[in-house]
């Protein structure tokens, strides 16, 4: 859910406001500097749109393209934390059925071209139908929610910890993890 909520932050994945701030040197993408055109007023960027009900690709002019160039890189990575959790499972032998994955970027999105579509997981597109009735394997039903809201109690004790947080192996900065950084 959180996942394919934080897609949505990025913008719509064709946007003239992205083109024209990118312009003004407001906006730019990761690590600017591993790019030779840094106007990008030429070029383009493949992307799957929907036309018609239908997926097809499309080249979009890079400019425009912007926010999902950097989607893109937000997307990776997502995966490289995904790819050393599931690392983690492989060393402690859990089975290899149980692998954590990310959903495809078109997976529940509320911004942008897919917006108002249904999708699966897989980036499959799917009748409106299809995907309330399987949202709960998905996406956390209310209950869930209500039980991790129940979990998340604050502590507010130097030195104390909630216990749906592991505790750090040092402070910040070196200091104990009792250290008060807050006097009140």
């Amino acid at each position: 859910m959180w996942f394919s909520l934080s897609e949505d932050l990025f913008g719509g994945e064709i946007s003239s406001n992205a083109a024209d701030f990118f312009a003004a040197g407001l906006k730019g993408r990761y690590k600017e500097e591993r790019y030779d055109d840094h106007q990008a007023l030429e070029g383009s960027y493949k992307m799957t749109v929907l036309e018609d009900g239908r997926l097809v690709d499309k080249d979009v002019p890079l400019r425009t393209a912007m926010n999902e160039v950097l989607r893109d890189n937000y997307v990776e990575d997502c995966q490289r934390a995904v790819d050393k959790w599931n690392r983690t499972l492989d060393k402690h032998g859990v089975a290899p059925g149980m692998r954590f994955a990310l959903p495809h970027r078109r997976f529940h999105r509320h911004q942008g071209i897919y917006a108002g579509s249904s999708f699966d997981v897989a980036g499959n597109l799917i009748p409106a139908e299809e995907f309330e009735r399987r949202k709960g394997e998905w996406l956390p039903s209310p209950s869930d929610i209500e039980y991790i809201e129940s979990l998340m109690k604050p502590v507010l004790e130097p030195g104390k910890i909630a216990s749906w947080i592991g505790p750090p192996t040092r402070g910040i900065n070196g200091q104990p993890f009792e250290f008060e950084y807050v006097r009140a």
